[in-house]
């Protein structure tokens, strides 16, 4: 149950870090958040290096090509989401998120050729049925749609890191992954950073750190998480993220989710159940 355990805790850190974005969308533009959470990631790491020497693994990699590939996948993940989460409510944002899983099943399939059953499908139609019951109501009175496209990007980014993820299985550690991920990126968001530049105050200075935190602990979590187990075995897993965007919704928000909500989620949780016990079985 490793791998599924750690994807639920890098579902949960997701979810925290998604209420954080859309508390500062309102005020700092995406390339300020993005370079903020790049900047903090690499400081953690060289505190840590200095602190602790080698204790987070190795930062050379034989692969920087799929290390880079899957840098900017991340920065496609993370805008996309913050893009579409800036005009959308947390929980019909993560509608479009859940496009994720099947964009997932048939990359794993089509580009590391790893088989995948009926099941792992089937339960995911399951899962996204859920999702549609919880938030069909509110969708019924329209949307927009440049969200849902940039929500769109996003998911399909975050597919492919999971895809990149498990190809880059054989290089664990996480300071390999932190550094390839953030300083890449870092340098080419400065310029676009400092041209968007708006001074945060100290409550709103903490919270774009957190972010960095955030999303460092998600990142690590799903890295492991798909180092351990297949993707048909995760993939339906994905729409438990549901209940995290309903517990941010009631706690963030002061939203209380409708019967709608509620008959959604537990469709979600019966899904990722049942695919669990089909995926132990296997």
């Amino acid at each position: 149950m490793r791998g599924p355990l750690l994807l639920l805790s890098a579902l949960g850190l997701f979810a925290v870090l998604d209420a954080n974005s859309k508390l500062l969308s309102g005020g700092y533009h995406v390339s300020q958040v993005l370079a903020f959470r790049y900047a903090v990631l690499l400081l953690l790491l060289a505190v840590v290096g200095l602190l602790r020497g080698g204790a987070l693994g190795p930062l050379r990699t034989q692969r920087p090509g799929a290390q880079l590939l899957r840098a900017g996948f991340m920065v496609g993940s993370g805008g996309g989401f913050f893009m579409s989460l800036r005009h959308l409510p947390l929980a019909e944002g993560y509608l479009v998120y859940f496009t994720a899983p099947f964009m997932l099943l048939a990359l794993f399939r089509l580009l590391l050729k790893e088989p995948v059953p009926a099941s792992a499908w089937g339960w995911c139609a399951v899962g996204f049925t859920g999702v549609l019951l919880a938030l069909w109501p509110g969708l019924s009175a329209g949307g927009a749609w440049v969200a849902y496209g940039w929500g769109l990007v996003g998911a399909f980014c975050h597919a492919m890191v999971l895809v990149m993820n498990r190809s880059l299985r054989d290089e664990p550690g996480m300071a390999r992954l932190i550094l390839w991920s953030a300083a890449p990126t870092l340098p080419l968001l400065l310029p676009w950073a400092w041209a968007e530049w708006s001074t945060p105050p100290f409550g709103d200075a903490l919270a774009l750190a957190a972010n960095g935190v955030l999303a460092g602990g998600a990142t690590i979590a799903l890295a492991a998480a798909f180092r351990h187990a297949s993707a048909p075995r995760l993939a339906p897993l994905e729409f438990t993220a549901l209940v995290f965007a309903v517990i941010a919704d009631v706690t963030v928000w002061g939203v209380w989710p409708s019967a709608w909500v509620w008959a959604g989620a537990a469709v979600v949780s019966f899904a990722g159940v049942m695919a669990q016990r089909r995926g132990r079985a296997a």
